[in-house]
């Protein structure tokens, strides 16, 4: 591989802004709608509304809050704003982070150190729906925190049955979603703040999601169950800015019951030769653009324009759930309750895969759910303008994949078939894992899972798996 190299003298700045322009080529087609996942895209005019907050603060650093009080005041507004929205009271304290990931990271840790201060448990475990986002499974990985499963129901809710046989003594958090993000359920979070609350067990609410939309959407007169911190046992919310919220990608946050949990959240070190350092979440460096450019958003939207676009996002939600029901073949996944929906097949005939496969060979790009399969969305504003089309094409695409069922064999079906089903997981973690390294060498890789990068893979692994049968008889 030949390495890229430092240009030797610098490119003329509109010159290099029309490279990265032409880098954009095959990104998804998120402007128009069709994109399901991954981005909040309004229009072009709020992009360049965020984009010019952001740009006053871009070289501002969240990293010492004494030395941009600015950036401290955002972020304190901002908090302050949440806890209203959610119901906090005068103690409620949070930060802001980078992203969703390490708001669920911050909570791990700060459950885990504060079981371990106040009460020695070693060593630490949680409790986790099955259908936690898996941010959670990381920072079980990365924190040393063992993972309790909660089963689904037959609906595909969390079955919280087991949930008071799964506490014990070493049990430093338990964790429900508002809503889980593979079908768009709200857990049963008044139930299992009960229990929490009964058994002392902090409950966070995994509301990176939902958070800038169920509170709108409840306000529109949408019938939602509690989840927030009128529930006396929840402690502790997590809440994306930069989904719902349309604020820039980059800023998210988790907020606490009191400043006695937050302060296990905290890092001091007080003996470092250049200076004692104190550090609120994970990230040293704090983008002070990201603080900037969502409370310009915030502002910029108030009550009203947020409740709008929760109005116009359950349209669309409302409008996706009727269509999908009068196709047949499918049927919805759980009981979607918020902006988040997946369904599969009704029909064994059916390869669900082998529909998401042809809604991309018509411009969708979607995303794919496994036990059960099915088809997942992840709906804004934007797409109730695109609802009858998409309706339109998956309706073809169901179709065309009953006229021919050995699309189930082919590309991304087969390939996504495989993933879900080879029941040697740790050989499936493998593969993913190597094909996923190599995107990381220098200079780039590549890893389609619609066009395997070695021909045959989904063959090959059934050949092994096949063998693996033979030698157990």
């Amino acid at each position: 591989m030949t390495h890229r190299t430092l240009p030797e003298c610098g490119r003329e700045p509109d010159e290099v802004l029309d490279a990265l322009a032409d880098f954009a080529a095959d990104d998804p087609d998120y402007k128009r709608g069709r994109t399901w996942s991954l981005v909040y895209h309004l229009d072009d005019a709020h992009e360049d509304f965020a984009a010019r907050a952001y740009r006053m603060y871009s070289s501002a650093n969240g990293l010492n809050p004494a030395a941009f009080r600015s950036l401290k005041r955002l972020e304190s507004e901002i908090i302050s704003i949440e806890a209203g929205l959610f119901h906090g009271g005068p103690e409620t304290c949070g930060v802001l982070t980078s992203g969703g990931t390490e708001s669920c990271l911050l909570a791990v840790k700060t459950y885990r150190d504060m079981a371990r201060a106040r009460r020695r448990v070693r060593p630490p475990n949680m409790v986790l729906p099955v259908t936690a986002h898996v941010a959670w499974f990381k920072a079980s990985d990365y924190f040393g925190v063992k993972v309790r499963l909660l089963p689904m129901t037959s609906g595909h809710a969390t079955d919280i049955a087991r949930l008071k046989r799964l506490i014990d003594r070493n049990t430093v958090m338990v964790l429900g979603s508002a809503p889980e993000y593979p079908h768009g359920t709200i857990d049963p979070i008044a139930e299992m703040g009960a229990i929490c609350a009964a058994r002392g067990v902090p409950l966070h609410v995994d509301a990176c999601v939902g958070g800038f939309i169920l509170p709108f959407m409840e306000m529109n007169g949408v019938d939602l169950p509690p989840w927030d911190f009128r529930v006396p046992g929840v402690t502790s919310i997590s809440a994306d800015l930069h989904k719902y919220g349309y604020a820039a990608k980059g800023a998210s946050s988790i907020l606490y019951r009191d400043l006695d949990i937050l302060k296990h959240q905290m890092f001091v070190y007080q003996d470092w030769p250049g200076g004692v350092f104190a550090s609120p979440a994970l990230l040293g460096t704090r983008p002070g653009g990201a603080y900037a450019a969502a409370w310009a958003t915030l502002q910029k939207f108030g009550v009203a324009g947020y409740r709008e676009l929760a109005a116009q996002t359950t349209e669309a939600v409302e409008a996706l759930k009727e269509g999908i029901a009068r196709i047949d073949g499918l049927r919805l996944l759980g009981r979607p309750q918020g902006p988040l929906l997946a369904y599969g097949s009704s029909d064994r005939a059916l390869s669900i895969f082998a529909v998401a496969d042809q809604m991309e060979k018509r411009g969708w790009n979607v995303n794919r759910v496994q036990n059960p399969d099915g088809i997942h969305a992840m709906v804004t504003a934007r797409h109730r303008a695109v609802t009858g089309e998409y309706l339109a094409d998956l309706e073809q695409a169901v179709a065309t994949v009953r006229a021919d069922p050995s699309l189930a064999q082919t590309g991304g079906a087969a390939t996504y078939g495989m993933l879900a089903h080879v029941p040697l997981r740790g050989m499936v973690k493998a593969r993913v894992l190597d094909a996923f390294a190599s995107m990381y060498r220098a200079g780039g890789g590549d890893l389609d899972l619609h066009e395997p990068a070695a021909p045959g893979l989904a063959e090959r692994w059934m050949k092994k798996y096949v063998e693996w049968k033979s030698r157990r008889g």
